[in-house]
C-alpha cells in the first residue's frame, strides 16, 4: 500500500502544476487575478471545530443545565366558599405538596403554599385585585367582576349530569341526579323550592304543568348568595328577568346566605322556600340532608326543581395581576402544572370539592356571555 502511493506522487504533482498553470492562463484572459480556492483535504472535511450556530447551541445547553430553579418564597391559594369552609380546608390540604412538586420540575422552588377559603366569593375576587392572593379557584362571574386584577389561566372541566334539560319537570322526574361519563365545560343553575308550604305549592304547580307567575314566586323567600356567584345569583337573576321582567333584587323576600350549603340548611329548616345553588349540589347535599338536618324524607322527596338556568361555562382558576410573584413565566408552569394534577388519582381526589375533572387552558373571550349577564345585574340593581 505504501509503493502504491509513493509512485502515484509525481504524477499526482505534475497534474497539480497543469491544473495550476491553465487556471493561471485562464485568469490573464479573464480579467483581474483571483487566487483559487484550495481543494477540500480530508482533514478539512472532518473538521471539528464547531460552527457558530454549533457554539451558540452549545452555550444554551450549558446554560440550561445551570441555570437554577426560581425561588419562591409562598404562593396564596383562595377558594371560593361554594361549600363548607373546613371542608375545602381539609379536602385540598393535599394540593400544596402537589403544586410544590409539580413546580419545581418545571423551574420553581416554591417553599410553602397557603391555602385560604375567602368569607365571601367577592373577597376573594377583591385579593386577587389586591395581590394579597396569588392564585384563585373562582367562578367565571367572579372573574368577570375582578379581571381588572386578576388573570384567567385555566378553565374546569367536570363530569356532566343524567339530566339536562331546560324543563324542571325532566329534573323531577329523572331524580335522584348521578354523574354521567361525558366530560363538558358547562353547568347549569337550578332553582329549588324546599319543603315549606309555600315550597310545595309552588313545587306541586310546576309539576302539573301550571307556568308560575311573578306573583306566585315574589310570595317565597329566596336564599341566595353575593352577585359574584353565578349559580347562587348571576344567573338565577337572568332567568327571573328572562321569564318574569324582574329579578332578585325585585323580590320582597330574599335572604343573603354565605355558602351554598348554608342555604341548604336553611331550606331544611324551613326558614327559606326557595333556594337557587349548582345543578349538581342535591348530590353533595343528600347525606347531611337527613343526618345533620334531620330530615324525615331524602332530600329528593323534599326538594323539586322549578327553574333551571341557561349553561354555565365552568369555573376557572385565575391569577393575580398584582401579585408581586407572578410572572408570565410562573403562569405558564403554573397551566402546566395544574393540568398534571388535574390528570392524577391524588390530584383528582382534591379537585373534586369543587365536582372537577381537569382543566384547560382559558382565554378571557370565553367568559363574555358571563359578563353580558354581569351587566344585565348592574343595569337591575342599578
Amino acid at each position: 500500500m505504501t509503493r502504491t502511493i509513493k509512485r502515484r506522487i509525481p504524477i499526482i504533482i505534475i497534474m497539480a502544476l497543469f491544473a495550476l498553470f491553465m487556471l493561471a492562463a485562464c485568469s490573464d484572459d479573464a480579467g483581474p487575478e483571483t487566487t483559487p480556492d484550495p481543494a477540500p483535504t480530508p482533514a478539512a472535511q472532518a473538521d471539528p471545530t464547531p460552527t457558530p450556530d454549533q457554539e451558540e447551541d452549545v452555550a444554551a445547553s450549558e446554560e440550561e443545565e445551570e441555570r437554577e430553579n426560581v425561588a419562591i418564597s409562598s404562593l396564596h391559594i383562595g377558594f371560593v366558599p361554594s361549600r363548607e369552609p373546613d371542608e375545602i380546608i381539609t379536602q385540598t390540604e393535599p394540593l400544596a405538596g402537589l403544586l410544590i412538586a409539580e413546580l419545581a420540575g418545571l423551574g420553581f422552588d416554591v417553599d410553602s403554599v397557603q391555602i385560604s377559603v375567602g368569607t365571601t366569593f367577592e373577597a376573594v375576587g377583591q385579593g386577587l385585585s389586591a395581590g394579597t392572593i396569588d392564585i384563585g379557584f373562582i367562578p367565571g362571574s367572579t372573574y368577570v367582576l375582578y379581571d381588572d386584577g386578576a388573570q384567567v389561566i385555566l378553565t374546569a372541566t367536570r363530569f356532566g349530569l343524567s339530566v339536562d334539560s331546560d324543563d324542571p319537570r325532566d329534573w323531577n322526574n329523572a331524580a335522584p341526579t348521578d354523574n354521567s361519563d361525558e366530560q363538558v365545560t358547562f353547568y347549569r343553575a337550578l332553582i329549588i323550592a324546599g319543603p315549606s308550604a309555600i315550597g310545595r305549592e309552588l313545587a306541586e304547580q310546576v309539576n302539573s304543568g301550571i307556568p308560575l307567575t311573578w306573583e306566585d314566586l315574589d310570595r317565597a323567600t329566596w336564599g341566595v348568595l353575593g352577585v359574584g356567584s353565578p349559580a347562587g345569583y348571576v344567573y338565577p337573576a337572568l332567568w327571573l328577568y328572562q321569564n318574569f321582567g324582574q329579578s332578585i333584587p325585585h323580590l320582597s323576600n330574599v335572604l343573603p346566605g354565605d355558602s351554598h350549603p348554608t342555604n341548604f340548611a336553611r331550606l331544611a329548616a324551613e326558614q327559606i322556600d326557595i333556594l337557587v345553588t349548582f345543578a349538581d349540589m342535591r348530590m353533595g347535599q343528600a347525606e347531611r340532608w337527613q343526618d345533620e338536618f334531620a330530615r324525615a324524607t331524602t332530600i329528593w322527596e323534599d326538594t323539586d326543581v322549578i327553574g333551571v338556568t341557561i349553561p354555565i361555562f365552568n369555573d376557572t382558576i385565575s391569577v393575580s395581576r398584582n401579585s408581586h410573584v407572578m410572572s408570565d413565566e410562573l403562569i405558564a408552569a403554573l397551566q402546566q402544572a395544574f393540568i398534571n394534577i388535574g390528570n392524577t388519582e391524588a390530584g383528582q381526589e382534591v379537585i373534586a370539592i369543587y365536582n372537577h375533572f381537569g382543566y384547560q387552558i382559558a382565554q378571557s373571550h370565553y367568559y363574555d356571555a358571563t359578563r353580558a349577564a354581569q351587566q344585565l345585574i348592574r343595569e337591575l340593581t342599578g
